[in-house]
């Protein structure tokens, strides 16, 4: 058997490699920011709702489908086909075309005269983020030794979050900074957009110099292993439980992260560079800061529950969560306002941490590519449910009243959420029980 690089496969027995080397820890850092620009394009683009808004002139409803659908319609129906296409060849090359083609449709973007191209335009621009990241966790048990692979997953999510907040942070300084180099009458997100997506070229040549590395087949994965529909059937039932807490978080968090920057603006008549200048510390703060509270909770609750720990910290995440959004809906000043969204940030991120991980024990080597591309569809589809709700509720139920729409948006989400993790944890505590 050979790998996508056309070299001799390790055994079956082997999970990964046996110790780190320089190229493959200079890699996952790679991923981790290329997949971190692409999460700064959209805090840019979240900073940005109200100049887009005015430019086309168009209704929250709209931004609400803009924020919600748009990276779901292109992504998702490209990010299957790519994965399969990643689980047999050469993965390093699909990453290139993917970061090329992110950097082409960011330049659409920009330079689309009317909503429903630059709507297409956010949508295509969607593919890097669909079928890179399940490319990428695909790569990383390729790349970590074993009893790095938790602190590689989570290090890979810290640079994403640093790219994410970036976005926001610095939103104001990016559109000046392109009004200032770019010549033309053009809106000033335009520029920031086309200022964005110049950094694909060093991503591309640095790109070049990463490793390709060959694909680890342990013996359990099985002769069946290749077959995602006999995988599917087999594990309908937790797979079931975990796309019900994962997803309906998504619904809560991404109704939050898409539309709160716009929400806030609305609210307490603040200016977009000023949301963004405090949301990118907020961002930061609570995607990185829980990172070692997983890690210590993962490791410590796990001598005693084993994996039946990572649903039990999703579904109590998700009920802490509740009282957090609530408060939103009653702020009276924007800093009260930014505490809880920060609040409520950590909560969730410290419930979705682990879901990486989760799904790289669950998946055969051979399949998993393809689980996560069609794990990021699943997701999405319940992400873009978030803005999509909240943005209607504000047109049509609210009168314009975003954190209201967001709330109602997000506590029956998160009920769902927290009731599906109680189901997976009493399916997983069982076996956990089990004598070690």
């Amino acid at each position: 058997m050979t790998t996508s690089s056309g070299s001799a496969a390790p055994s079956a027995a082997d999970t990964g490699p046996a110790q780190w080397s320089v190229r493959a820890l200079l890699t996952v850092v790679f991923l981790g920011l290329t997949a971190g620009v692409q999460m700064s394009d959209y805090g840019l683009q979240a900073i940005s709702l109200s100049a887009i808004q005015k430019s086309f002139a168009i209704s929250d409803a709209a931004i609400g489908a803009l924020q919600g659908l748009a990276g779901v319609l292109v992504g998702s129906a490209l990010a299957i086909p790519l994965a399969r296409f990643a689980d047999r060849f050469s993965r390093k090359r699909v990453l290139l075309c993917l970061i090329a083609a992110s950097t082409a449709m960011m330049v659409l973007s920009a330079l689309a005269p009317n909503f429903p191209l630059f709507f297409l335009g956010r949508s295509a621009a969607g593919i890097s983020e669909f079928a890179m990241v399940p490319l990428v966790y695909s790569m990383i048990p390729d790349l970590a030794p074993q009893r790095h692979r938790v602190l590689a997953n989570l290090g890979f999510a810290a640079l994403v979050s640093s790219g994410a907040s970036a976005g926001f942070y610095f939103a104001g300084d990016i559109q000046s900074t392109a009004v200032a180099l770019i010549p033309g009458d053009m809106d000033a997100w335009r520029k920031a957009f086309l200022l964005l997506s110049v950094a694909g070229l060093p991503l591309l040549l640095a790109g070049l110099f990463t490793a390709d590395p060959p694909r680890y087949i342990a013996s359990s994965d099985g002769a069946s292993g290749a077959s995602l529909r006999q995988f599917l059937r087999a594990r309908w039932q937790p797979i079931a439980l975990f796309v019900g807490i994962a997803g309906s978080l998504m619904v809560a968090v991404q109704g939050l992260n898409q539309l709160i920057a716009l929400a806030l603006e609305r609210r307490f008549e603040a200016t977009p560079a000023h949301i963004g200048e405090v949301m990118g510390p907020i961002l930061l703060v609570s995607t990185l800061g829980c990172l070692p509270v997983v890690a210590w909770l993962d490791r410590w609750l796990a001598q005693r529950l084993g994996q039946a720990v990572r649903p039990l910290i999703m579904g109590v995440c998700a009920l802490l969560a509740i009282p957090a959004i609530l408060m939103l809906f009653s702020t009276a000043s924007l800093p009260q306002a930014f505490v809880v969204v920060g609040l409520f940030l950590f909560i969730t991120c410290t419930a979705n941490a682990l879901v990486p991980t989760m799904l790289q024990d669950l998946t055969p080597a051979a399949l998993r590519a393809r689980i996560f591309a069609l794990w990021s569809f699943v997701v999405s589809v319940f992400s873009a449910l978030g803005p999509l709700l909240a943005g209607f509720i504000s047109t049509w139920v609210v009168q314009g009243h975003l954190l209201s729409a967001i709330t109602v948006t997000a506590v029956p989400a998160l009920l769902v959420s927290a009731w599906c993790a109680w189901g997976l944890f009493q399916r997983s505590r069982p076996q956990a029980a089990l004598p070690r």
